[in-house]
């Protein structure tokens, strides 16, 4: 089944042209691996996709809904990791994911969002402002929804192994294929070299003067 179609999609930044006409397609239990140079239009992809920019051209469905003029159902089950973590750092690890949680509907308790940070490497750290962590457990809090969220069927990761230690790199693969298993569709970019027990595809984005 199809999780996500792009059709004909164009991207112009700064009046350069990143990409047009581009059609892609992600199905159930599918690992996509967006490739290109740094400034190819790898993120304003990601982000068209989800419906959190707009293209020139062309549309973007997920499931049966249009991502742009219907992105509330479109991203009922659609879990989106960006550049940015999208934590306040004034917040503790808790009182973040606590906050996400409501804002997406995700039954969990305090007890559940303890028991995830600790797998994260995070014991002892819950009760302390995000603002006191190192970038790599920043990231561990962000993530944490990945863990959190178990109803999405969908994860459109960018660059989400940054910062995060060798350890943690290979806890986190396991974590996506576990997903991926369990049939759900991953499409993610990443610098880093990609180790996921799971059978995966790659689409490259060429960088365009």
């Amino acid at each position: 089944m199809t999780v996500l179609s792009a059709h004909n999609v164009s991207c112009e930044k700064q009046d350069r042209i990143l990409f047009e006409h581009l059609s892609l397609s992600l199905e159930e239990g599918e690992l996509l691996l967006l490739r290109g140079e740094n400034g190819a239009g790898k993120t304003s992809l990601l982000r068209i996709l989800v419906g959190l920019s707009s293209p020139q051209t062309g549309s973007v469905t997920i499931g049966e809904f249009d991502a742009h003029s219907q992105t509330n159902q479109a991203s009922e089950k659609l879990i989106y990791f960006g550049h940015k973590l999208g934590v306040s750092a004034l917040l503790n690890p808790i009182e973040n994911l606590r906050y996400w949680c409501k804002q997406h509907n995700v039954a969990a308790t305090d007890a559940d969002i303890i028991a995830v940070l600790d797998t994260l490497g995070l014991e002892g750290l819950e009760y302390l402002s995000v603002k006191h962590l190192s970038a790599g457990q920043q990231r561990r809090v962000s993530l944490a929804r990945l863990w959190l969220s178990k109803d999405a069927t969908l994860w459109v990761l960018d660059e989400p192994m940054t910062a995060l230690d060798v350890n943690m790199v290979g806890h986190f693969e396991a974590h996506i294929a576990a997903f991926l298993k369990s049939g759900g569709s991953v499409i993610m970019t990443s610098h880093q070299r990609v180790s996921i027990d799971h059978p995966s595809r790659e689409f490259e984005l060429e960088y365009r003067w």
